[in-house]
Order: C-alpha cells, then structure tokens, then sequence
C-alpha cells in the first residue's frame, strides 16, 4: 500500500499573507503531502474565522500553542507530521522552539528568527532532538540553482574569484506603509522584522544563494545599510562587500528602492576558468562563459551529460530531479514543492528511525539561518561602523 500523505499544519497565513499561498500549493503539488490544520492569526476570533473558511477543509486552531498541544492526542494518522511558520519574523522562534520541544518537525521561512541569541537555542535544540528542520529560501528549489551548484563546486570553471549576488525590487520606493498595507508595513518595523529591513527581508537570499551555489563562506564584511524613504525606520538598501574563505571576494547587495525591479534575484560566478550566470526571472536558464569558446546555455530539461563541459558521470539524483520535459516551464510553485519534496523525504526517514540528511544539500537547514542572522548582525555593526571590515562570528 501507498503510505499516507504527511499531514503539515501552518502557523500565520490568514488575513491575505502572500507566501503562505505558493507554500500550499506547493505542499499540496504532489498528492503526498496536505495542508490538515492551521493557527492562521494571532488573534484567536479572527484565527478560527480564517480556517472555517480556508479553499478545503481543515482544522482551525485559536494560537498555535493550541494546535502543538492538541497534537499530542490525535489518532496517529491525523498527528502533524512537520509545522510550516509563515509569520512576520518576530514570530519565527517561538513557534519553532515549542514544535521541536513536542517532537514536530519545522520548516520555517526566513530569516531564521530575530537575533543570534534566538538562533543559538534553536540550533541547539535541533541538534539535540536530530531532528529535520528547514528555512524556506525559495530559490535553492530551482532545478537549474542545483544545476549550477554542482558545476561550480565540481570545479568545472575553477577556483572562484568573484560574486556578484544580489536581490533587486522596486516594490517600496515609496511609502507603502504609511498607507496600511500589511506586507509592507511589519517588513519596515524592527520589533517585527529585527535589525534590517531590507537586509532581512531579500538580502538573506542573496547571502544563501552565494553559500548555497559556491560552498563558500563569508568572513569578514564592510557594509552599508541605507534608507533612502524619509522616515523608514530600517534599511531600504543594502549593499555589503565580502571576503571569501577560499581568499576571493564577493557582493551581496539588495534594493527595495528599484523602480523597475520586481522580483530580480540573481548570481554571478567568476573562477579561473570560466563564468556562470543565472536569474531567477529567467529560471529555465543557466549561461556558462568559458575562455575562447562560444557560450554555453543550459535548459532545464535538456542537460546532456558528456558535452565536452558538463562531465558524463552527473549525479544521477541531480538528473532525476526535473518533473517535466523542457519548454514546460517550470516556475515559483515547483521551487517551493521541490523543497518540500525534499524536506518531505527527510521527515519520513527520520519518522521510521533511519538516517536523513538535512544537511544543506536540498534545502537550507537551521545552521544556514544561522548563518543569516550572523550575517545580519556582522552587517549593521559594519555599517554603523561607516562600512569597517568587520569579522563575522564564529560558527556555534
């Protein structure tokens, strides 16, 4: 017999919450895996109001203090098998923190939590349960973000020189807040989003897909954190400039203020023996530039192995990966279920006792949102600082 779905409950996503809606879609893409229950809204009315009348039927919750509680005795078959927090972030680390506690996996969107001092205890307590938890950074879920992964850390363009990772918007050049809109107004808030606005919000991202593609990490950093909105009390703008531990340099640099921009994420590689290229507007596609030859442009879908660059012997999990042929695009709902497809394999491995990865490979793990806030934090330091070389903390 097939084994049954896992049963995923949300922590926020009432009251028009943008991200808990690829996030469900994308739970709900495979058939093996179903949004069953929901703590949709602080306020416990408006919570269960937001459940009654969710697009299919599931079980609403006052707080999730409720739906963790409750959890304990269900029948087998309808306990939660992992909670996805889809809050503004200062309500990140307590859900968390209490879902591990009562043994429930956690996938979690970032950034990871407020503070270091809060992603310290979370990395703890995973660590001492083993058990799978996850940060929602999207653009690691992209076939073609993995495709460039294994050309670079393969070595196939050398030692790496140079990135350019950035993370561009335009969607808050203006004021936005002041007119009640609800995405924008907890994002510019430090009480809810933490130290950077900008920072936190896509910066991170940029920070991940850098760590993600290359394996490198930042070590020290000189940044500065801008707001060019009148009145905003947190970065709009953010711009750091990084060493690398394998000697190289690197750019992680974010915008809100981009008018034009709308959702432009993207990296740049230069090593020694060539150039990668890719752009999550453009997400079917990967550009190799290479020394004195034409360049190369890889489809998702449509990888040869032993092209005279890419090497025959290609992780076969790496090509088993694509869910359709190429020119059918694949878009922003498949990176998000290619994760959870992932983090799904990892929390029914680690349901029967077996061994599972969670090791950054698929998905990122609670020590890269770690690796976040310490970024976060090494940055604002940095930039009130006036952009001093500042060194990034020690790994816990």
């Amino acid at each position: 017999m097939s084994k049954r779905p896992l049963n995923v409950g949300l922590v926020g996503g009432g009251r028009g919450a943008f991200i808990v809606h690829p996030h469900q879609r994308a739970i709900n893409m495979d058939g093996t895996r179903r949004v069953t229950a929901g703590a949709l809204f602080p306020d416990p009315k408006i919570a269960l109001e937001e459940a009654a009348n969710w697009a299919y039927p599931i079980r609403g919750y006052g707080s999730y203090d409720e739906m963790i509680a409750a959890n304990a005795s269900l029948p087998d078959e309808e306990k939660l098998d992992y909670i996805l927090i889809v809050t503004p972030n200062h309500v990140h680390f307590d859900p968390a923190m209490k879902a591990l506690k009562a043994g429930i996996p956690v996938f979690c969107e970032k950034p990871l939590c407020l503070n270091l001092k809060e992603a310290n205890a979370l990395v703890k307590e995973v660590r001492k349960r083993n058990i799978p938890f996850g940060v929602a950074h999207t653009y690691l879920g992209h076939w073609t973000t993995r495709l460039s992964r294994f050309i670079v850390r393969s070595g196939l363009i050398g030692e790496v020189r140079w990135v350019d990772s950035y993370y561009l918007q335009g969607w808050l050049a203006t004021k936005l807040e002041a007119t009640g809109q609800q995405q924008a107004s907890w994002r510019v808030d430090p009480k809810r989003a933490g130290v950077s606005g900008c920072g936190g919000d896509i910066g991170t991202h940029a920070l991940m897909h850098l760590r993600y593609v290359t394996g490198l990490e930042v070590t020290h950093v000189s940044a500065q954190l801008e707001t060019f909105v009148e009145g905003r009390p947190l970065d709009d703008h953010f711009t750091v400039y990084c060493r690398l531990n394998n000697g190289g340099k690197a750019l992680v640099r974010a915008s809100q203020i981009c008018i034009g921009h709308k959702n432009d994420l993207g990296i740049l590689i230069a090593g020694t023996k060539g150039t990668v290229e890719w752009r999550q507007e453009e997400p079917e596609k990967l550009v190799v530039y290479l020394n004195g030859q034409p360049d190369r442009v890889y489809w998702r879908g449509a990888v040869t192995p032993g092209d005279g660059f890419l090497p025959k012997d290609m992780p076969a999990d790496l090509l088993a990966e694509v869910t359709i042929p190429s020119g059918h695009p694949e878009g922003f709902h498949d990176a998000f279920a290619r994760l959870h497809r992932c983090f799904e394999a990892d929390v029914r491995a680690w349901k029967e006792g077996k061994p599972f990865q969670c090791d950054g490979s698929k998905y990122a793990n609670v020590e890269d949102g770690w690796m976040g806030i310490a970024f976060l934090e090494t940055c604002v330091k940095s930039s009130k600082n006036k952009g001093a070389w500042t060194a990034m903390p020690k790994k816990i």
